[in-house]
């Protein structure tokens, strides 16, 4: 739902009351014409691992698959990390902030050159991670840059709890993700925080504060 929310979509991504529905990753590309040489990339929807109702086998291939795409895809970007406002940090939550500490720190290793790409979910109630990533024809980068997106925050008026804020921080901060990374109160439902997101993706992808 989030996914057709910031693309203005109704139907683009599949949606349902049961978490757990996206059990791979799908592509969708975006400024892909012949009109857009400049930035254009794709955006993956991610299986979410938070309330999916999967058996624990499965789950476990999942975390696997998203470690390997983490520090595999030299093409990745920028990982957009669904976190429900309402509930704050789970314990998958903090799996997938340490994947992304050890990705940000592995590329470092192999010395990054500070650019970054994009990533995306589902729904707007299950803890995932996606990834977006630049079209073909763009050079390879090796730094992830991280953004939370805070979702269901329109049962607060858009607000979300200073202890919730803080715990956010704190948690992906000691997972060695970069500390600066962005926080996003969004609602897939009132719309709330689309463009907000919109300049992540856009600082990311084009460079452009």
């Amino acid at each position: 739902s989030l996914v057709n929310m910031v693309l203005g979509r109704r139907a683009l991504a599949y949606t349902s009351k049961t978490p757990g529905k996206t059990q791979q990753y799908n592509y969708f590309v975006l400024n892909g014409g012949a009109d857009q040489p400049r930035g254009s990339f794709h955006l993956v929807d991610m299986p979410g691992l938070g309330y999916a109702k999967v058996p624990a086998p499965a789950r476990k291939r999942w975390l696997g698959f998203l470690t390997d795409y983490m520090t595999s895809r030299p093409e990745l970007r920028l990982v957009v990390h669904l976190v429900d406002s309402q509930v704050g940090v789970m314990e998958t939550d903090r799996a997938i902030m340490r994947m992304v500490g050890e990705a940000v720190a592995a590329r470092g290793r192999q010395g990054g050159r500070g650019d970054a790409a994009a990533d995306q979910s589902n729904g707007d109630g299950s803890p995932e991670a996606g990834a977006a990533y630049g079209g073909a024809n763009d050079s390879l980068v090796d730094q992830i840059r991280y953004a939370v997106v805070l979702t269901k925050a329109d049962k607060n008026d858009g607000k979300v709890k200073r202890e919730v804020l803080n715990q956010v921080r704190q948690a992906f901060i000691s997972a060695g993700c970069p500390p600066d990374s962005p926080m996003v109160p969004t609602s897939a439902k009132s719309k709330f925080g689309r463009d907000d997101v919109w300049r992540v993706l856009r600082g990311v992808m084009l460079g452009e504060d």
